[in-house]
């Protein structure tokens, strides 16, 4: 098992073939972090790696400890109030006014597999063996309250799911102020931290910064994950490579407010923090009742941001992602928007729809502007979930039938969580609208939040949406969130239970999620956010797809797209070939590059295809054979960053099949230069010994395309004698490798 307890040295060996986590009961009975890292060769007592020191204005446990402070060694899980004066995982306001909280060892299980975490999104396994879980069971005698500290070690992965349940077992209520997902504590700080931040249309880039004495954080408190700072963290040391060294990852299975952050104590210690945002939480626990926070995932690697990076993938692909579509080929659409936003009636779209089809388009979706009384612009209609009759006199039912009869897939767009103050929704309930007493209202987009901690407001948007994609024939639903949470109060909440409005908000969210999957397990659901505003694991739980970002300008994207690679999978990023000039950065750029850079994701099509001269519409149709040709290796192979589009002028990246026999890279060229350099692109994952054809010709061994690269040097470095199509500014070259 992957789990060893040994009672005499009161240590528990958490371990798989890529890493070992140690944890050792402290003196006092309080759970210490002894190690993480590499694999060690089990004994029953490490003991050696315990240090417990008599430090200047260290206050000790108890009297009877003259060399033991909880200040001065690595704790599992920190709470207020002990010797411990670093930031703490758990405090609680108590009956008494105090926080101090001092939990001790009560007992433990190991048992097979993964127990699922009530009403919250988290990875999971399908047969017992796949994984082992360690409930640590810690008790605080003075106020009764239980903490269950989860670990789950995944055979098969580099990861280690973590998860926090606590029970008031007590007389009396108290309030949770700070209840975080994990703890970890390493006894160095010699680290990068590389954190993915950004905005809209900028998602997800990656920055890197020294770790120093104080607090590293990223966080959000705008009642998502946010596209500013995503719930995703690594520490790498300084020399890891994207295929070299040490780097460990920190991730969080949650949609809503987070914190990550990493102290560095005054002896290097550093300590890592994870879980839900403490600013304006608190969480009332009547005797009886428990708290189970978001899951986190850490994973370690050896071998480089890639090896890392591919962890997270396969998890998440595999044991995150649920449902019918988790492993089927993902359809090729084309989205309504750009072609039309909320200007069309059903001719247009079943014009649009017809050439479409005539492409090899698998998945039509019309986008917003289809339902309430005036949906026109974005001013009404929202939380009206019902068909526009003027635009779609026959409604869903019969626009959905139409498309099916053309032999394409049939998805429609909705925006459940927000509400337009012109709505029948809004005139009926405004008490439903996320609001605080006596203030002014702020407003985003025409639009205001509705109050998802309220199980009426869930009902009703369940009540709407099932409806409409019971009567039509509807296979996909986007699913998008323009706004977030601003003035944070429900009506519903007594004002000591109004901390609590965040995570009650995330979870009705989640709940519909889960109402709707449960009753439509056909219907691919994508989730968006204004783009990518809440890209995160908790969504893909329920969507196995996100939009990536709102800016599909293949330039952009090249960045965009790269970032998100380090935690999530291809098959989780929705990018599309949109209309040129883009209409979010006005850019021009080819098809082709458009194309190959929209390809390794969730592939679609966003742009009026009508429009397009025949020369196009004939690139477009090869281009769909070849992803239909190829998208079970681009959905479901390795994937490798080769060149950053962040460090220079010449970007690549490249998946491979599981069994090493076939392959696509891209190269992409963002400014052309007068008298090039040479250039090399070096692939990766490949079987060193196998010859492969690159593009049906001129076969090398794996070792030559990884050592010595791939020549991709164009006719910008001078003429070469051969024929080279023209290659200017930003341009695309994909590349096939299939094994002989």
């Amino acid at each position: 098992m992957p789990v060893i307890y040994h009672s005499a040295g009161q240590t528990f060996h958490l371990y798989n073939p890529y890493y070992s986590y140690i944890i050792k009961l402290l003196p006092d009975g309080t759970p210490g972090q002894l190690y993480f890292g590499p694999p060690l060769t089990h004994r029953e007592n490490f003991d050696s790696l315990l240090e417990l020191r008599d430090r200047p204005l260290q206050v000790n446990c108890s009297p009877a400890w003259s060399c033991f402070s909880l200040d001065s060694v690595k704790l599992e899980y920190p709470c207020a109030g002990t010797t411990d004066f670093r930031r703490t995982a758990l405090e609680a306001a108590l009956p008494d006014g105090s926080r101090t909280l001092e939990p001790r060892y009560l007992r433990h299980e190991i048992t097979p597999g993964k127990p699922p975490l009530p009403g919250l999104p988290a990875t999971y396994v399908e047969e017992g063996s796949e994984a082992d879980t360690l409930s640590l069971l810690l008790l605080d005698e003075p106020t009764g309250l239980q903490i269950t500290l989860r670990y789950t070690v995944f055979a098969n992965h580099a990861a280690l799911a973590r998860s926090v349940c606590v029970q008031n077992t007590g007389a009396a209520p108290l309030t949770l102020t700070r209840a975080m997902s994990f703890c970890l504590d390493l006894p160095e700080s010699d680290y990068q931290w590389m954190e993915f931040i950004g905005g809209w249309g900028k998602e997800r880039t990656p920055v890197l910064r020294d770790l120093a004495p104080g607090v590293t954080s990223i966080e959000s408190v705008q009642g998502c994950s946010s596209a500013q700072e995503n719930p995703f963290a690594i520490l790498k040391r300084k020399e890891t490579t994207e295929f070299a060294g040490e780097a460990l990852g920190f991730s969080l299975v949650y949609s809503g407010n987070f914190l990550l952050q990493a102290q560095v104590d005054s002896w290097d210690n550093t300590r890592i923090l994870g879980g839900i945002h403490p600013e304006g939480f608190g969480w009332v626990l009547y005797p009886g009742d428990t708290f189970t926070t978001p899951e986190a995932v850490l994973a370690y690697t050896q071998s480089g941001l890639n090896d890392l990076s591919q962890t997270y993938h396969a998890l998440y692909r595999s044991r995150l992602a649920r449902g019918e579509w988790r492993d089927k080929p993902r359809p090729v659409l084309l989205n309504s928007w750009e072609a039309f936003y909320m200007d069309f009636d059903q001719e247009d779209l079943l014009r649009l729809a017809r050439s479409a089809a005539q492409l090899g388009v698998e998945l039509f979706v019309l986008d917003d502007g289809w339902f309430g009384h005036r949906r026109d612009d974005d001013h009404a209609s929202l939380g009206d979930w019902f068909p526009n009759s003027k635009k779609l006199p026959g409604g869903i039912a019969a626009l959905s039938a139409e498309v099916h009869r053309l032999g394409m897939l049939f998805g429609l767009w909705f925006e459940p969580e927000m509400v337009n103050e012109d709505s029948d929704l809004y005139r009926a309930h405004p008490d439903w609208v996320v609001q605080t007493p006596g203030r002014m209202r702020g407003v985003g987009r025409n639009q205001y939040v509705l109050d998802f901690s309220r199980q009426e407001v869930v009902d009703n948007l369940y009540g709407q949406m099932e409806q409409v994609l019971a009567q039509g024939k509807v296979d996909y639903v986007k699913w998008d969130m323009n706004r977030c949470i601003t003035q944070p109060y429900s009506a519903a909440l007594p004002p000591h239970r109004q901390g609590e409005f965040y995570h009650r908000y995330i979870l009705g969210v989640y709940s519909l999620y889960e109402r709707l999957t449960h009753r439509f397990p056909h219907i691919l659901f994508e989730s968006c956010a204004s783009g990518g505003n809440r890209f995160d694991p908790g969504m893909l739980y329920y969507a196995p797809q996100a939009w990536c970002s709102d800016n599909t300008d293949a330039v952009a994207r090249l960045q965009i797209q790269y970032g998100t690679s380090y935690c999530y999978p291809l098959s989780s990023m929705g990018s599309h070939v949109s209309v040129c000039p883009n209409h979010q950065v006005f850019r021009t750029t080819p098809l082709e590059t458009r194309f190959g850079v929209a390809i390794f994701g969730a592939f679609g099509y966003e742009l009026d295809v009508t429009k397009l001269p025949d020369q196009q519409r004939e690139e477009i149709k090869q281009q769909i054979a070849f992803f239909k040709e190829h998208r079970s290796l681009l959905q479901f192979g390795a994937f490798y960053r080769l060149k950053s589009p962040f460090a220079g002028n010449i970007a690549g990246w490249m998946v491979v099949s599981p069994d090493k026999t076939k392959a696509i890279a891209g190269e992409y060229k963002i400014l052309t230069q007068a008298n090039a350099p040479y250039r090399r692109l070096k692939l990766a994952g490949l079987d060193p010994h196998a010859l492969y054809a690159v593009n049906g010709e001129n076969p090398r061994y794996g070792d030559e395309l990884m050592q010595a690269g791939l020549v991709t040097t164009d006719s910008t470095s001078g003429r070469s004698g051969q024929p080279e199509p023209a290659q200017g500014d930003f341009s695309c070259r994909l590349f096939y490798l299939e094994a002989e």
